[in-house]
Order: C-alpha cells, then structure tokens, then sequence
C-alpha cells in the first residue's frame, strides 16, 4: 500500500531530522561556519557534515566561500531556508510551553521593542489559524466532499 502523498511528508525528508534542525537554528543565529555550527549542536562532525550537504543540495542552505587559501566556506540561508524561519520560532514556542522546564532559554525581540511571540494567521483575512476552525478541502491531491 502507498503512503498517503504528503507535503508534511516531503518537508521531513528535507529536515525532519534532528541535527539538521539544529544546524539550521545555527544558522539562523547567525553561526555560518562549520566549527561554530558543530560546536553549538554537538553533532559528530561527519553527521553534521552528511546533513548540511543535504540542505545545501536541496536548496535550504547555500555554501558560500569566504577564503581561498586553504578554501574555506560558511552557510547561508537561501529563500527557502529563511521561510524557515518562524516553523523554528513556532517549534521553540511550542518547546518554551510544553517541554523546556522553567524560564524559555532563548528569547527574541521584535522590531516594535517587545519580546516576539507569534501566531499562525490566514494570510487572507489576518484571522488566526486556529485547529478546529478550518476545514479539509483536499487530501492527497483528491478533492474532499463537503461535511
């Protein structure tokens, strides 16, 4: 039997895996070298080196050299990796609520000068998303009938 066709799915292949995750939450916290992003997951180099080649050839990370000699690269966010961006804000909150024990260890502070908390909202109407007020309208690529 085939799996149920899936973007959830699809997007895991790409960083449904711990250290990638975590090399990603590197990156975006501005650590682009390789050392800096070892160091602060503590992934085996070769791990992190297997899964940062991955998001670098699916197009979430982008290698950039900054020395030649010996050549020597960092990474950067592409467009697709800095859409990331609030899954892993979201996925902290949600670790922040109902998993890290006492005071949230990081913290980020929006433009307006407050410590950012953010909500999934319709980008039609600026509603939130909320779970139980929408309603399933396709499901692996087949049309669902009205409830």
């Amino acid at each position: 039997m085939a799996a149920r066709p899936c973007s959830i799915a699809n997007a895991l292949d790409v960083i449904g895996e711990r250290w990638s995750l975590l090399a990603l939450r590197e990156v975006l916290l501005g650590q682009r070298r390789f050392a800096q992003i070892a160091a602060n997951t503590g992934a085996s180099r070769d791990i992190l080196a297997t899964r940062l080649r991955k998001l670098v050839d699916r197009g979430v990370l982008a290698k950039e050299q900054y020395e030649e000699h010996p050549p020597r690269y960092e990474y950067v966010l592409t467009e697709a990796g800095r859409a990331l961006a609030p899954i892993l804000h979201e996925l902290m909150q949600w670790g922040d609520t109902y998993v890290t024990e006492g005071p949230a260890p990081t913290a980020w502070e929006h433009s307006c000068g407050a410590e950012l908390h953010t909500v999934n909202v319709c980008v039609h109407c600026g509603e939130p998303a909320n779970p139980g007020e929408s309603k399933l309208v396709r499901l692996g690529g087949v049309p669902q009938a009205p409830r």
